[in-house]
């Protein structure tokens, strides 16, 4: 065998590295520093995960989204003061082209969870969750798959097997001017009801609907379509 064919041999024997694999590129927003800290170590460890950013409030997420164009945004749902992390979620969604949003929160209730994907958060997760678990929440986000704790799933699906909550006619009314953002003074001027009674009405909505904040009322109303 000629050299030219022991070179040719030796070749189409080696095994080429492959191309390395676009890398996800995630931003990260939450409150607390320490948090920040160990969501970048921890997801420094990944193969194929890169933190390009990091915030400490939605309107820097919304603006650093905007700029660094990441793939993935891990968001916390409670941001301290500002605009929260449902509004954020909301605010970079609007934008052509923005990137997938995976909520990160210790926050599991019925309530927050449907907010959430209302404003169209791709997945949920909690943060007592396994480090391999978010690994696949982000790489499941960014191929545009949804990804849920288990706990979140389970609370999904209970949702879903629950008969939707029977409200009054008047309970409806309060709730169509809750979405319109009235306050209570104003509902009672328009439905010719006392405060007092719309306060009553109120704390019956909250306990049907499993809320306690009047954001909360609206999303579940919305989500469960209890206003059509």
């Amino acid at each position: 065998m000629s050299c030219d064919n022991q070179g040719s041999a030796l070749g189409r024997g080696l095994r080429h590295p492959e191309p390395p694999k676009n890398r996800i590129r995630v931003l990260v927003c939450d409150d607390h520093a320490v948090v920040r800290a160990g969501l970048r170590a921890l997801l420094a460890g990944a193969d194929g995960i890169e933190v390009v950013a990091e915030t400490a409030s939605g309107e820097e997420a919304v603006a650093t989204a905007a700029t660094v164009r990441p793939d993935v945004v891990l968001m916390d749902l409670q941001l301290g003061a500002g605009i929260d992390g449902i509004e954020a979620t909301r605010r970079i969604l609007a934008d052509p082209g923005a990137p997938r949003i995976l909520v990160l929160t210790t926050y599991d209730t019925d309530a927050d969870i449907t907010r959430a994907i209302a404003a169209g958060a791709t997945g949920y997760l909690l943060k007592a969750g396994s480090a391999n678990e978010l690994y696949a929440a982000i790489e499941a986000a960014a191929a545009g798959r949804t990804a849920v704790s288990p706990p979140v799933a389970d609370r999904m699906m209970a949702q879903l097997r629950t008969p939707r909550p029977s409200l009054t006619d008047r309970e409806r009314d309060i709730l169509r001017q809750l979405a319109q953002g009235l306050g209570n003074r104003e509902i009672a001027r328009a439905l010719f009801i006392s405060e007092a009674t719309v306060k009553t009405h109120l704390s019956r909505i909250y306990g049907k609907l499993d809320v306690d904040t009047r954001a909360g009322a609206v999303a579940v109303a919305k989500e469960q379509r209890l206003l059509d």
